[in-house]
Formats: C-alpha cells, structure tokens, sequence
C-alpha cells in the first residue's frame, strides 16, 4: 500500500487535459497532472524493487511539490512525509564541492593548489603532485572506490594517503572515487580553519538556508530519520568510516534536499561567495563520453535520451576507469543542461536531477538501496513531460 499526499499547486486551463498542453504541463501543472504522473512512475518501481518508503519532491517554476509514498520503518507503520530524514549517500559529495568552492571564493585556496599545501603531513608522498581539481573530480590517478578496511577510519586515512602510489597519471583518467572527493572536502575545510562538520554545520548548510540537513542526526531530530533496508530487508543504516561526512555522511528530508536544488537553480538570494561556489560545481571541467564532470554534479547536454542518461549513472562509469578530455578552459555552466548526481548507502537510495534553464528540478528519496537505473528511469520520465 503506497501513502500519497502532494502539494496545492496553480491548475491549467480547463483546456489542457492531462499532458495533451505541453506548453500549459511546464508552466503550471495542476495537481492531479503531477500526482498521476509521479504516482504512475514511481508505484511500479516501489513494488517491483520492494521499497518500504519513498519520498519525491519537485520543483517547477519555483513552486515545491512533494509526492509522498509508503512507510519510513516497517517496525512503526509511520508514514513518509517531506520531512522525513534519509540518508543521500554520495549525493553528498555535491554538498562536499560546494564548501571547496565557497573555500576558493573566499580566497582561502585555489584549485590548482597541490594538496600537500593544505596538509603538511602528505609531503613528500604523492600528493605534492596532485591538485585539488584532480582530487575534485577523481582524477588523482586512481583512488579506489572506497578505503580498504584497514584504513577506513579517521586515525588511520592519513598513512593511507601517504603510502598511496598512483596507477596513473594525475589527471588521465577518471576513477569515482569516496577517498578522492572526500580528501578534496576534508582540504578544503582545512583552508576555512575549521572541521569539515562544524564548518559545513555552521556555515555552509544557513547560508544556503538549509535547516534540516544534518551529517549527524540531533536527538531531536531522531523520530524523523527512516529506518534503511539492505538487500534482504534487514534494518540498517550508515557507519562511520574515514571521510564518511564529506563523501556519503549527509542525512536530509525530501523538502530541504529540494531546497538546495532550488539554490542550485537560482542563486540570486544567496550570498556572493555562495554564488560562486555553486557556479564552480556547475563548471565542466572534462568531459567522458556524454558525461561532462562537475564538481560532485555531472552535467549533459539537455535534453537527453534515456539510453545515454543510464550510460552516464551505470556501474561500469561507477566502477572503471575512464580516459578524460580536459576543457581549457574550464566551461561555464552552457544553456541547456541536465545536472544530475545518484546517492546509495547500504539501506538508501537517493537521486537528484535538474535542469536549470526549464527551471525544473526533481529529488528521488527511498529507505532501501535500489537500483541506480530505476531512479534514473522515474526522474527522465518526469522531467521529460515537465520540459516537453
């Protein structure tokens, strides 16, 4: 059984019948247009993959609609709402990016800078070589996916780092990577002076508005954080490890994870240095394939076919290592674009998408970690009608 509620929203004429006025659809979707094209998108999905709870939230000219579905833990029976708290997994690298760029715009570091500048303790090791663009967009020359576990801890990551031999050229190749970014928000949280939580919790997250994003759930906050699902339908939720907060540590509701991608498609509310930084995650920096690397965002040409969309979210873009074409200089955010990022731990599954010149943008949150192409699948479908 799937709980569904969604915002009022303006209706369109009386002459545009469900998708038949594409024109009137982007401009003000009525209620039930939005409803029935999210509820047909997402009930499958949560039934075939067997989601407990999910949480969709949409903006369209600025207007936030929230669709919500199923339950936050079994255990309980509590429904989902906009404010339920789930864990967004690596869509918290884009909330990483942002502080590094904030970091740049206020003078503190600049991305050429070689990471050993900012942490004394990596000289002589390779990362006198490594700048912090390439470690930004997971180009240091081959950084794993995750830390070994001998490592994965904060007392331990450091001679990780420096014993680390590179498998290719800095800057050669693209390999995704949570020791990679994670060490790119870690530095630049350095050069701010702070720790990257407290600088991220007092800093970053107000001045983007942000009141129900957390790295560390509050005791107050706990009856609103889902209970996450693995594969076998075993309660779990994140651990700790080394970098967890900069790489996949962020815990935030549907409403205030559209908010930031409503800041994300209208910064003129927001301080300048914050301005600039989201510009510089939007910046394309190389490009693989259709894929054009931001910081923490990937960006394509927009629109763009599902087939491509899949390509660029798959697990061999995940998991392999990708020869890059560098931009020089680096592209400022173009006309018409698509920035997306996915997000899983082990019992969520997050994904944002938006597309600034529609002025669209959609937030895809479940308590269990499904697969990355059906999250991808629900956004293109709904984005597709939104911008058609």
């Amino acid at each position: 059984m799937f709980f569904i509620n969604s915002s009022k929203v303006i209706s369109c004429s009386a002459f545009g019948v469900f998708f038949g006025a594409a024109a009137c659809m982007a401009a003000t979707p009525s209620d039930e247009q939005l409803q029935a094209l999210v509820n047909k998108a997402v009930t499958p999905v949560m039934q075939q993959q067997q989601v407990p709870g999910l949480a969709v939230a949409i903006t369209v000219n600025g207007q936030p609609h929230y669709f919500n579905y199923g339950v936050a833990a079994k255990d309980t029976g509590q429904k989902v709402s906009e404010n339920t708290l789930f864990e967004i997994g690596s869509v918290s690298k884009t909330f990483a990016a942002t502080l590094a760029g904030y970091a740049q715009a206020s003078g503190k570091l600049e991305f050429s800078d070689k990471a050993s500048q900012h942490w004394p303790e990596l000289k002589g090791s390779a990362f006198d070589h490594i700048s912090l663009l390439q470690l930004g967009t997971y180009s240091a020359g081959g950084l794993p996916l995750q830390f070994p576990d001998a490592a994965d801890s904060s007392d331990k990551m450091l001679g990780y780092y420096q014993q680390w031999k590179p498998t290719f050229p800095a800057g050669s190749h693209r390999l995704y990577s949570n020791p990679s970014i994670g060490l790119f928000g870690y530095l630049a949280a350095k050069s701010l002076g702070q720790p990257f939580n407290q600088v991220m919790t007092q800093t970053l997250l107000p001045k983007l508005g942000l009141k129900h994003t957390f790295l560390s759930v509050p005791a107050s906050e706990q009856k609103l954080y889902a209970q996450g699902y693995d594969k076998n339908n075993k309660p779990i939720r994140v651990s700790p490890g080394a970098l967890d907060s900069e790489a996949y540590g962020v815990k935030t509701s549907a409403a205030d994870l559209l908010q930031y991608v409503q800041a994300n498609l209208d910064t003129a509310k927001l301080e300048s240095p914050v301005q600039k930084a989201i510009a510089l995650t939007h910046t394309g920096y190389y490009t693989v394939g259709d894929m054009t690397q931001g910081l923490g965002w990937e960006r394509y040409t927009y629109p763009i076919s599902l087939d491509r969309l899949l390509d660029g979210n798959s697990t061999p873009m995940a998991m392999e290592a990708h020869k890059v074409k560098w931009l020089n200089p680096p592209q400022p955010e173009p006309a018409n674009v698509l920035l997306n990022k996915t997000g899983s731990t082990g019992g969520f599954g997050a994904y944002v998408a938006f597309v600034p010149s529609k002025k669209v943008g959609i937030v895809i949150l479940a308590n269990r970690n499904y697969p990355n192409g059906e999250r991808v699948k629900i956004a293109h479908k709904i984005l597709g009608e939104l911008t058609r």
